[in-house]
């Protein structure tokens, strides 16, 4: 059926589709840099300020207003490319990337062509039975992000129908990397699973590294996926679409799957796939075409003129290799021996993406079990419910301090569970809520006791029972007394007074 004016696409079965055609994937990784200040001026690298106040004459292209290359971006270029084990261009020079662009007030961007900071390396890709796949890297190119057009009217939010845009240019010249792989043969039937275990690795490599905040949701890290098909026993490659910014792991997984049953279904018929982009609705799980995709050819590129090359010395290069962090597959070898957890548990942790925000809700004081259950039980519960990732939902310190209040008796699960809805819907920090909202258990013996007594007048023959020998008889008894109490007891002190009261 249509929605927001799409039409539904025909799809062949995924079974099918990886039976008579074989999958090609490429990724290209925009990687956000967390520098303070902007790749070509000394604005403010931030997010989340009123539109346009983020800005210097060169973010907006004024006229006389020259670049100058921002050195930890640099640094931290370099450090990415030989994480990704690629080697370091001992001179790399920026180009003029010509494009109509009304988020670039200057109308080109300048990005790296055919001299990049980085090039041919590869990286490890652990898949949820433990499978390693080596995906090959092309490249890793510095250049600047695009402001950020909002489109008012119209039913989509897209610039189809709408009444007119409005220009944000806060993120005109923030550092990005550009990670580009090279053809991804050999998927098959685990190409969506790869697309979306690579993506999160990228994630983990820039996390440990320091060099992003990596927030899908954000921008901070985005993937433009590449996907084309090839019948069985065919050499030459498929025409390949490119589905663009896609948000969270999950949506890497669909779109991959979704544009090979979309294609399928296409080329079954004796169609042609349009090169081109598209963009992925996250709320149809579909993508819809987009523009015909450009090749190098029509951006015309050429050295910008403005900037010498970039000579990074031998000297960096070894400091900056010195200074890598372990690589995630031997990240997760050790903390999963740290934890303890078995391997299911970890996997579960593994494959819902949680790493990086239990390794630091522990940091931040909580045990690895108590850690481990918050992201993989509620705060995933939540997330699957609002379709987004968990670790957009909340930050790993109020997990913690979450915890710790459980910790401390203040709270117990039921209450912790309700604090956490609250921390996630923005109503302040665990603190904060128990003392707004009164949740803190009661721990006032006097107060049980009274709940108790109460309990007990209306079932008076659960004395008897306990005493009998019948214990789960208490049971009726400390249910009473929660629901008297709105939850805010404990239910082993609970039962401990109800014994007591027994035992006379």
């Amino acid at each position: 059926m249509a929605t927001h004016g799409r039409s539904a696409d025909k799809l062949l079965s995924f079974d099918e589709a990886l039976e008579r055609f074989e999958p090609v994937l490429g990724f290209e990784v925009h990687v956000e840099l967390n520098t303070k200040t902007k790749m070509f001026s000394a604005a403010p690298n931030s997010f989340g300020r009123e539109p346009n106040t983020d800005l210097a004459p060169v973010d907006l292209g004024l006229p006389g207003s020259l670049p100058v290359v921002n050195e930890q971006a640099v640094r931290y270029s370099i450090s990415l490319g030989l994480a990704l084990g690629c080697s370091i261009a001992p001179s790399s020079r920026f180009a003029r990337k010509n494009y109509f662009y009304p988020d670039l007030g200057k109308n080109y961007q300048i990005s790296q062509y055919d001299e990049p900071i980085a090039f041919e390396g590869s990286v490890d890709v652990e898949l949820a039975d433990g499978t390693i796949v080596t995906v090959p890297i092309e490249r890793a190119h510095m250049e600047e992000d695009a402001g950020k057009l909002t489109h008012v009217g119209g039913s989509t939010g897209r610039i189809q129908g709408a009444e007119y845009s409005l220009v944000d240019y806060n993120r005109a010249g923030v550092p990005l990397v550009e990670i580009v792989t090279k053809p991804i043969y050999g998927s098959e039937h685990r190409a969506p699973e790869i697309a979306k275990a690579y993506v999160q690795t990228i994630r983990d490599i820039v996390l440990a590294l320091g060099i992003s905040d990596a927030k899908m949701e954000r921008g901070n890290l985005r993937c433009d996926a590449n996907v084309s098909l090839r019948p069985r026993g065919q050499e030459k490659l498929g025409t390949r679409t490119e589905t663009k910014n896609v948000n969270s792991m999950r949506s890497v997984e669909r779109a991959v799957r979704y544009e090979i049953q979309r294609q399928a279904a296409i080329l079954a018929a004796g169609g042609t796939i349009t090169q081109e982009t598209r963009h992925w609705h996250e709320d149809t799980g579909t993508t819809s075409p987009g523009r015909p995709k450009s090749d190098a050819d029509d951006y015309r590129y050429f050295p910008e003129p403005d900037l010498l090359p970039v000579v990074p010395s031998p000297a960096l290069i070894d400091e900056l290799r010195a200074a890598l962090p372990e690589g995630p597959a031997a990240r997760r070898r050790r903390l999963k021996a740290e934890w303890g957890f078995t391997d299911l548990e970890f996997q579960d942790a593994a494959n819902n993406g949680i790493l990086a925000e239990i390794e630091a809700t522990i940091v931040a004081g909580a045990t690895p079990a108590a850690a481990r259950k918050w992201w993989t039980g509620e705060i995933a519960r939540l997330a699957n419910a609002q379709g987004r990732e968990a670790a957009d939902l909340v930050s790993p310190a109020d997990v913690a301090a979450v915890q710790a209040l459980v910790d401390a008796g203040t709270l117990n699960d039921k209450l912790a569970r309700q604090v956490l809805e609250a921390v996630i819907a923005g109503e302040g920090t665990p603190q904060e809520i128990v003392d707004a909202r009164g949740l803190a258990v009661v721990s006032d013996d006097g107060a049980l006791i009274a709940a108790i007594d109460d309990a007990l007048a209306a079932q008076p023959d659960v004395l008897e029972k306990i005493r009998d020998g019948k214990v789960q008889a208490a049971g009726a008894v400390i249910g009473a007394v929660m629901k008297a109490m709105r939850g805010q007891a404990d239910a082993a002190r609970v039962r401990e007074l109800v014994l007591e009261r027994a035992a006379r």
